[in-house]
């Protein structure tokens, strides 16, 4: 479980020597769990893998290895606040999938299990791993569920402007979106001998929570909303020297993930300004603090909306006081727990957090998730 480097070139094929050198460890790591180590079984199973990789390069994790790693790597994410829960993950397993329909098909089983009418499943879906010589499984989408960005000419944008890239590569392969501010990207997947191809998402499986404030009736009226969970969709699963090039992936959103970023950062929906406006803030003056104080209104209204829908969110305090309950389980099970303090600490509150005193170590570990090339290229205007 020794630290990894992140600098390989993810397109170069793992020898086998690497391949094993990964595989032994993962495997050691599998055993180790369940006071196995050294084992018939382990020592039989070492021998097995041994021996298919160096027949085919390459072998496969059973489904109870699968579920171990996919759970380890969210153990070990190192931006993850919400780790505590990683032995709670669940693990759908779409590596017999061939086609694209069968993909989407997959993803819309996702959506519905993960969402459980809102109370929300942390769930992973892991297709088909890489093959030297094959084309990748990938799903385009940055998330399962994101708000699609129109350029108008004037270079304003109507809708989410994080995604206007993505929008255009939906209209390229034929989407037709209607222009609005909360339109449903679709999905667009791409598998070994077809080319890429986008889904419409069923609106039931695209839940989303309109925003209201328990204090401001006008808040409900400026039609924000956001969708129930956050599924990230474009990194792949490092795990006993496999990697897993679609593993789209969910926990439950945090209230400032939405509410402050989502919603009030410059370069997306931007609206603090207007709900300042609302609320007859000076908004000439800084010293009247007036993106402070919408900011925070925005946030309860996330929090109202979320709780008046029955759908799960955690405010950033419980999450914080949460994560160093984590760390320190981890700190004295393992030694040690790595930490991206920059992604630990919220953009609200923070210095009110006890996450915000707590120094943090990064380092990388196996198995993990980790970001790769996208799938995509923008639209050459």
């Amino acid at each position: 479980m020794a630290g990894q480097s992140r600098c390989r070139v993810e397109e170069t094929p793992r020898s086998k020597e690497e391949m094993w050198d990964h595989a032994k460890d993962f495997l050691d790591q599998y055993f180790s769990s369940s006071d196995s180590l050294q084992s018939p079984e382990h020592l039989n199973r070492l021998d097995e893998v041994r021996e298919e990789i160096d027949k085919n390069g390459t072998y496969d994790v059973t489904k109870e290895e699968l579920i171990y790693g996919s759970k380890s790597a969210w153990r070990t994410a190192a931006r993850c606040v919400a780790r505590i829960l990683w032995n709670t993950l669940n693990v759908l397993d779409f590596r017999h999938i061939k086609t694209a329909k069968e993909m989407f098909e997959g993803l819309c089983e996702h959506l519905e299990f993960a969402t459980n009418g809102g109370n929300i499943r942390s769930t992973i879906s892991v297709f088909p791993k890489r093959i030297a010589g094959r084309a990748d499984f990938r799903l385009w989408n940055p998330l399962l569920l994101c708000f699609a960005g129109y350029q108008q000419p004037d270079g304003s944008v109507i809708g989410d402007p994080a995604f206007v890239q993505f929008t255009q590569v939906c209209q390229s392969l034929g989407w037709k979106g209607k222009g609005g501010r909360f339109d449903v990207l679709p999905l667009v997947v791409s598998v070994p001998g077809e080319k890429p191809q986008f889904f419409d998402i069923p609106p039931e499986l695209a839940l989303r929570i309109p925003l209201s404030h328990p204090d401001y009736p006008w808040f409900a009226d400026m039609g924000l909303q956001w969708f129930a969970i956050p599924a990230v969709s474009d990194m792949r699963m490092d795990l006993g020297g496999l990697e897993f090039t679609a593993t789209p992936f969910n926990g439950w959103y945090t209230v400032p993930e939405v509410g402050t970023r989502d919603l009030c950062d410059p370069h997306r929906y931007n609206v603090l300004k207007e709900v300042a406006e609302k609320m007859g803030l000076d908004t000439e003056s800084n010293e009247s603090l007036w993106k402070d104080r919408a900011l925070v209104v925005v946030n309860q209204a996330v929090v109202h909306g979320y709780r008046v829908q029955g759908v799960t969110i955690v405010d950033h305090h419980t999450a914080a006081e949460s994560f160093l309950k984590f760390m320190e389980q981890e700190n004295k099970m393992r030694g040690g727990c790595n930490a991206d303090w920059v992604w630990i600490v919220p953009p609200i509150g923070t210095n009110l957090v006890p996450t915000f005193q707590q120094d943090m170590v990064n380092y990388n570990l196996k198995p993990s998730y980790e970001y790769q090339e996208r799938a995509w290229k923008p639209i050459e205007n």
